[in-house]
């Protein structure tokens, strides 16, 4: 990069082919832009379990989507978190690794995204329309039960809309991840994401998209 102080970096764009309304940057989240995720929004205040939910990219409608249908119709509060760069949050987290093992006698380091994620609340969601190897990515630095979603097989709709169906990563599939990941954890009953398969018209015996 050119400039008054060059920098020997890169810069990149992820361009979609698809228009919908860019919220607003909020104050003071540029240095989470450029490390790789920052909070996007506080949970709703309800009076039921809390939860955590990832986002990239166009994914953001998915997310926002199941943030309001979890405190209107389910009582459950999630926060919003943008990812913007698995790689950098991964690559990141593999340096303290490695300066950890090379520093026994040091005090350890805690990896960026352990950090960040170590307050945010229950169980966390990640979904993309990437595969769901790049949010498992950082996986094992996540301090709580983790959950991707992602376009993994070979998708065959006509419309975004059904494709994020088939894939599993539309706003009912990411409500649904949410209860289930917190049933995993006793913080909802089962019967509650019996209860959202239904009201959203999931097939829970439909083939899962990557064999198909």
């Amino acid at each position: 990069m050119y400039g008054p102080e060059p920098e020997d970096v890169f810069f990149y764009l992820t361009l979609y082919n698809e228009n919908y309304v860019m919220p607003p940057m909020a104050d003071g989240v540029e240095e989470g832009i450029v490390e790789g995720l920052y909070r996007w929004a506080a949970a709703p205040e309800v009076s039921g379990p809390a939860a955590t939910i990832l986002f990239s990219g166009t994914a953001q409608g998915a997310a926002r989507f199941a943030q309001e249908e979890l405190a209107e119709h389910f009582g459950v509060g999630a926060e919003l978190w943008s990812a913007t760069s698995y790689k950098r949050l991964r690559e990141e987290a593999l340096a303290v690794e490695r300066w950890n093992r090379l520093h026994p006698a040091e005090p350890a380091r805690t990896p960026r995204v352990t950090e960040l994620l170590g307050d945010a609340p229950g169980p966390i969601v990640a979904v993309t329309d990437f595969m769901k190897a790049v949010p498992d990515q950082i996986a094992r630095w996540v301090p709580a039960r983790f959950l991707p979603l992602g376009t993994d097989g070979y998708g065959r709709s006509d419309t975004r809309e059904a494709l994020r169906r088939f894939f599993e990563t539309d706003g009912p599939h990411v409500v649904v991840a949410v209860l289930s990941s917190l049933a995993a954890v006793g913080d909802v009953k089962p019967e509650v994401v019996v209860d959202a398969i239904e009201r959203y018209g999931i097939d829970p015996d439909v083939a899962d998209p990557f064999t198909v």
